[in-house]
């Protein structure tokens, strides 16, 4: 089973492509689509549409997981973010991938047993259960993959209904 994994944002919008073959889980790809503040808002939301349609159409994943939105401090910042997740929504939608949203609660309880646990245990663990030793960088592709791994155990678990 293949899922791609998403971290939702403008400036840098997580990616990770995850490979599951029985007891296997591997990394396929992961990185982060990355747009720029003298661009504007419309060029960025399509850089980021474009950059999931063509990871869709390349690796072909069975479903997506998408973080959903939390609570933020910052209005502007939680809009941008919203919109972002919106045209990665539509992007999953438009090449009829099932979307599996993610809450951040989720992925540390799934992966840690802990709900309060901080990024750093988040990524340790990834790292751990993907057998990876270098460093993820940025964090972004950390929190995807993250997500990936916490979208497969959420469908194995039939703990999810599709629509993001």
């Amino acid at each position: 089973m293949r899922v791609l994994g998403i971290d939702p944002g403008t400036g840098r919008c997580g990616f990770g492509v995850v490979e599951k073959n029985g007891t296997t889980i591997t990394p396929v790809n992961y990185g982060v689509i990355e747009t720029y503040k003298d661009q504007s808002d419309l060029e960025r939301l399509n850089i980021v549409y474009e950059g999931v349609a063509e990871l869709i159409a390349t690796y072909r994943p069975a479903f997506m997981g998408v973080e959903t939105l939390y609570f933020n401090t910052n209005i502007t910042t939680g809009i941008k973010v919203a919109q972002a997740r919106g045209v990665i929504l539509l992007a999953g939608y438009r090449q009829n991938v099932p979307i599996i949203p993610v809450t951040p609660l989720q992925v540390k309880q799934q992966l840690t047993g802990y709900g309060r646990a901080d990024k750093k245990q988040v990524i340790e663990m990834v790292k751990r259960m993907m057998h990876i030793t270098k460093k993820i960088d940025p964090d972004d592709a950390a929190d995807a993959l993250a997500i990936g791994l916490t979208a497969i155990y959420r469908v194995e678990h039939k703990n999810w209904t599709s629509g993001g």
